[in-house]
């Protein structure tokens, strides 16, 4: 028996145990299969899933791998069973495989038999094939491509797709690497996107995944088409293109609710694509009808429903997906994998922040207690109301005030969801506040002054969860968030760490109302991050007030 940091059990949970000397090491190595799924002080809870295994095997890792990973770290025998489960999950990712076939088009192939036979005789896939042409192999409808793959998935037999690209229109574009140059890991990202055609790229925030964009730009040299979440997103990434590319401003067209240019390369939003009249979608129609030979997706975890729709139709074009985290709130994970791709690179945050390419990170959560009066008023509230009283509990508008002063001098971010609380924590601050309502230059201002360090504290609503360069916040007070969401954590801590000046550790506050579901919420929203190895450190409201 070894005496390992794991115990790895028949049910596919891992436990992981956070002290033991080789935890560090463990945890990375089952990052890449395993999802964590509960995060307390000492045993971290992982879970082996089929998308996760997949997702491992079409980045490159094979069952043995998996296999020794496990045996070689856990303090038990590792279940038979679970080894012999493991080796078919992984089996089945390319057993059936897309291709392009030079009298048929496109075909469905297998070297298994049965497993064709089987996918055959699904009514939902049926109708998107056309006729057999051997015991092997079948044609599909080529526009089906996107939708064939999504069935297939839900069938637990992922198609790995060989079919190929169109070209698309060609545009010269080069990177402008005068003063700068790709890190090693936006190289191994970009050549293992291009080496497998369309996929996901995982990066901490403030790790550069624009620049891995324009890399694979440059790569295509193509016509592009970017979507982001939001119109600020989209003038950054015309900024930074300006600055890295050859592209100018003539070559870049954006695509939002205030402009719509269709230029070779083309920034639009998500908000304006899915927006609908009459049934229809009129602007994805446009931006469809376009020759693209890459689309990039910013903030991959995001895509709205239309989007998968309209993605579904694209299989021929090459997709990448940018994303700090590929956990989707709404459990979509599935869709990213069978239609944007599998993921093609995903670097540990520890690992980046030890090469000093983003800042440490010190996260705290400090515990409020409510007021008797507060306490009754939730113990009584509907549970549709009792988030909400929690979070927005007037105790913390005094804990905010302490940790600001605390860091008197740093640049400061408030962070919430209510809007209200947000208001009332500006006036209090005497600080601007960013909501959605902010008008897109007020907001734009208000981040340059920021930048500049004009402003030293700056109140924002979730509009400034994606897609916002601020490199020089180093402290966020987190009062309210969307619930448990882990991806909104990951993102609202991202905001901190670009690397600082004089190197310099960040700060990330959680403000949280004790014995609540505030409580219950923070504890299921940290599990990303504690999986990346960010440890939360419990601190008392009264601390707070004591020197730091």
């Amino acid at each position: 028996m070894v005496d390992g940091p794991l115990i790895v059990q028949s049910d596919k949970t891992i436990l992981l145990e956070v002290d033991h000397p080789s935890a560090v090491e463990a945890r990375h190595a089952i990052a890449a299969f395993a999802e964590l799924e509960r995060a307390p002080e000492h045993i971290h809870s992982y879970r082996l899933t089929p998308l996760g295994l997949w997702n491992a095997r079409a980045a490159g890792l094979d069952a043995e791998q998996v296999l020794n990973t496990l045996l070689t770290y856990s303090r038990f025998p590792v279940p038979h069973t679970l080894l012999v489960d493991i080796e078919e999950t992984m089996s089945r990712y390319g057993r059936l495989r897309l291709e392009k076939d030079p009298q048929h088009g496109l075909v469905l192939r297998t070297n298994d038999y049965p497993v064709l036979e089987e996918v055959l005789h699904a009514k939902k896939i049926q109708p998107l094939l056309g006729p057999r042409i051997d015991g092997e192999t079948v044609v599909v409808q080529s526009a089906m491509r996107g939708q064939l793959k999504q069935l297939l998935l839900k069938l637990g037999w992922p198609a790995e797709d060989l079919a190929g690209y169109v070209d698309g229109t060609p545009h010269p574009i080069l990177l402008d690497e005068d003063g700068w140059a790709l890190r090693p890991y936006q190289k191994l990202a970009t050549e293992n996107f291009w080496a497998g055609g369309s996929g996901v790229v995982v990066l901490p925030c403030g790790a550069g995944k624009t620049l891995v964009g324009a890399a694979a730009m440059a790569t295509s040299s193509t016509t592009t088409l970017i979507l982001v979440t939001n119109t600020v997103s989209a003038r950054q990434w015309k900024d930074e293109l300006l600055k890295r590319t050859s592209l100018t401003e003539d070559e870049i067209g954006e695509y939002s609710g205030a402009v719509k240019e269709v230029r070779p390369v083309t920034i639009a939003t998500y908000q304006v694509l899915t927006l609908k009249r009459g049934g229809l979608y009129p602007h994805l129609e446009l931006l469809d009808a376009n020759d693209w030979g890459l689309i990039i997706y910013d903030e991959v975890h995001l895509l709205p429903a239309p989007i998968f729709r309209m993605t579904a139709d694209l299989q021929a074009r090459r997709r990448l997906g940018l994303t700090a985290t590929l956990v989707r709130e709404d459990g979509r994970e599935g869709e990213v994998f069978s239609l944007i791709g599998p993921k093609r690179y995903d670097a540990p945050w520890k690992d980046i922040e030890a090469q000093g390419y983003i800042a440490p990170a010190e996260c705290i959560e400090v515990r409020v207690d409510l007021p008797r009066d507060e306490r009754v008023a939730y113990a009584m509230a509907e549970d549709g109301d009792k988030y909400r009283l929690c979070s927005t509990s007037e105790t913390k508008s005094k804990v905010v005030q302490d940790l600001v002063r605390r860091h008197e001098g740093d640049q400061v971010l408030v962070i919430g969801q209510y809007i209200d609380q947000l208001d009332e924590l500006a006036e209090r601050l005497e600080a601007p506040v960013i909501k959605g309502g902010t008008p897109v230059k007020e907001r734009q201002r208000l981040f340059s002054d920021f930048r500049e360090g004009k402003l030293k504290t700056l109140v924002v609503s979730k509009v400034a969860n994606f897609s916002i360069d601020l490199p020089e916040a180093s402290v966020a007070i987190q009062v309210s968030g969307s619930f448990g969401s882990r991806q909104e954590e990951a993102q609202r801590l991202g905001r901190l760490l670009r690397p600082k000046a004089d190197g310099r550790a960040a700060h990330f506050y959680t403000v949280v109302a004790r014995d609540t579901l505030d409580q219950d919420f923070a504890a299921k929203r940290q599990r990303f991050l504690a999986e990346q190895g960010y440890a939360y450190s419990i601190q008392d409201a009264a601390d707070i007030e004591k020197p730091a």
